[in-house]
């Protein structure tokens, strides 16, 4: 068994910049969308080179409702058509809590469903209610398609307040994966 508390350090974003700490002047708008599916363009071009997202990406975070890049000297808006990030693989893994989920986002970051990043269920652009991951710097992580549909065979019902919900378990914390 795997003590949580040092996996997840482990697994902690050493690539993420401390931008909580720093308090740049709003520079305005660019012209930068992270589309649905976690792509991302500038100036409608997609952008190809996996270092560059990953670098954007580490200095991500969402205040107010809103989407920023923020350096020591500046802080950009830009534009997320949902989450900025998917969960596109999953596995079990053993901890001292019990089994956890060990997901992985579509730039290689691995996270554990956890109390530091806990499922929260809340409706996507579309009006549906889906499962999202709560991250580092105020941002989420959806699940894609293929996650979601091989989680939800997973989840197990249980009642609250007259609906049916659907949990998993994770590191010892259940979770709502669904709600019908």
């Amino acid at each position: 068994m795997t003590d949580l508390s040092a996996l997840q350090q482990q697994l902690a974003g050493p690539d993420l910049a401390p931008v909580e700490s720093w308090n740049p002047p709003f520079c305005g708008d660019i012209p930068l969308h992270i589309d649905a599916q976690g792509q991302w363009f500038y100036q409608h071009s997609l952008i190809q080179r996996p270092a560059l997202v990953k670098l954007f990406a580490s200095v991500l975070i969402y205040q107010h409702g809103e989407h920023f890049l923020q350096t020591p000297v500046e802080k950009v808006r830009i534009t997320v058509a949902d989450a900025p990030l998917l969960i596109t693989d999953w596995q079990w893994t053993d901890t001292a809590t019990g089994p956890a989920l060990l997901l992985s986002t579509n730039l290689q970051h691995q996270l554990l469903l956890s109390a530091q990043y806990p499922m929260i269920v809340r409706q996507d652009p579309q009006q549906q209610l889906l499962p999202y991951i709560q991250l580092w710097h105020g941002l989420q992580a959806k699940l894609s398609r293929n996650v979601y549909y091989q989680l939800s065979g997973q989840a197990r019902p249980v009642y609250c307040n007259g609906k049916q919900h659907f949990q998993l378990k994770s590191a010892g914390y259940p979770y709502t994966f669904a709600i019908v």
